[in-house]
């Protein structure tokens, strides 16, 4: 019972915060003093044109009453006034697929999947643009935070188990620096060496992305188009995953336990890893679980530098265009994404440690 109102209550807080990503994004890209349907439709644009793109787009209305409908489009349960299709809050059924629940007068509750409106360069869904990109970019946040995992945790156990030597000295010069590096620095650095000087021997392209479309127009992946961006955006978290492990070993190798465990004639290296390396990697497995949120963030630079076709560079390709719809629905994905992971992390954290109190 403790467990299920932890779990309610950051479910909670949850909601909390999205509500709030929502107000700040909405009003941050629909008070800016911009005409985004002459935009749209280009500076010659007449004014009969203009005037039916800001009716198609509801933005002939005020800020606040189209947060209210943004608001009723983002949400699983709505509000649809089904016979009047003129009316700002009906839902046209060759965009939105819902099922009505019950109706008051004009107006009936629906239940629907969340509908982030239309993209105003394409006409195209929000939903169904982004949908193209979460994969390769789910992909390289994927890739590169088990990279970051494997590496970071085995230089993290080599530099406790030797600690002051030779090796604890490189690995945490290497690791400071890996933390010190930009992600798009270390990009522009990877692709110029490996990807531009070096390509004759590594194969590697400058610039290419995961999928491609072959002459049959079938969708293949290209996956060594994955590498050096995989890399680039996996070097601060290899060093910071190696730090966190280094201090958490040394934490449990000072336990009593553990001095017990060596008294009794276990061998060392029985002690460190039988013993010692489960409990260390209680807050580093929690770290990892939170860092698939900051690893999608993080590409959107990384998908500049390399012309990887994902979620991020869809994202700075739609803002210079002034697509604020496809905008808005990529940042509230990762918020989402976010939000879920933290409470995940909680949750997980919670479980793993004994130590912490569940309230």
């Amino acid at each position: 019972m403790q467990l299920l109102q932890f779990i309610a209550k950051r479910l909670f807080n949850g909601l909390l915060v999205m509500f709030g990503v929502i107000v700040v994004i909405f009003v941050l890209f629909n008070v800016l003093p911009v005409n985004s349907a002459r935009m749209t439709l280009g500076q010659r644009a007449d004014t009969a044109s203009v005037e039916a793109i800001e009716r198609e787009f509801r933005l002939n209305l005020p800020w606040y009453h189209r947060l209210l409908l943004y608001f009723n489009d983002i949400s699983p349960l709505s509000l649809n006034n089904q016979k009047n299709e003129d009316a700002p809050s009906h839902l046209n059924p060759d965009e939105v697929s819902f099922t009505s629940l019950f109706a008051i007068g004009e107006i009936s509750v629906v239940a629907k999947a969340p509908y982030l409106g239309k993209s105003f360069q394409t006409r195209r869904k929000v939903s169904e643009v982004l949908g193209e990109k979460i994969y390769p970019t789910f992909m390289l946040a994927i890739s590169a935070m088990l990279l970051a995992s494997v590496i970071g945790i085995i230089l993290g156990i080599i530099a406790a188990i030797k600690q002051y030597s030779i090796w604890d000295n490189a690995i945490l010069v290497m690791s400071t620096f890996g933390i010190s590096q930009p992600a798009y620095f270390s990009g522009i650095i990877l692709a110029m060496v490996f990807g531009y000087y070096l390509s004759d021997w590594t194969g590697l392209n400058v610039r290419g992305s995961l999928t491609d479309i072959d002459y049959t127009g079938e969708v293949i992946t290209i996956w060594k188009n994955l590498w050096l961006p995989m890399i680039a955006l996996g070097v601060r978290p290899v060093a910071i995953i190696t730090q966190l492990t280094r201090s958490s070993m040394l934490d449990v190798l000072n336990q009593d336990y553990i001095r017990t465990a060596r008294a009794k004639g276990l061998s060392y290296y029985s002690v460190v890893f039988k013993h010692a390396l489960r409990n260390a990697l209680n807050p580093v497995v929690t770290s990892i679980s939170g860092w698939l949120a900051a690893l999608l963030t993080g590409a959107f630079f990384i998908e500049k530098v390399f012309d990887y076709k994902g979620l991020g560079l869809q994202t700075i390709e739609s803002l210079l265009s002034f697509d604020f719809p496809v905008v808005m629905g990529s940042v509230l994905f990762v918020a989402f994404v976010f939000v879920v992971m933290n409470i995940f992390t909680d949750i997980l954290y919670s479980i793993l440690d004994p130590r912490v109190t569940v309230k």
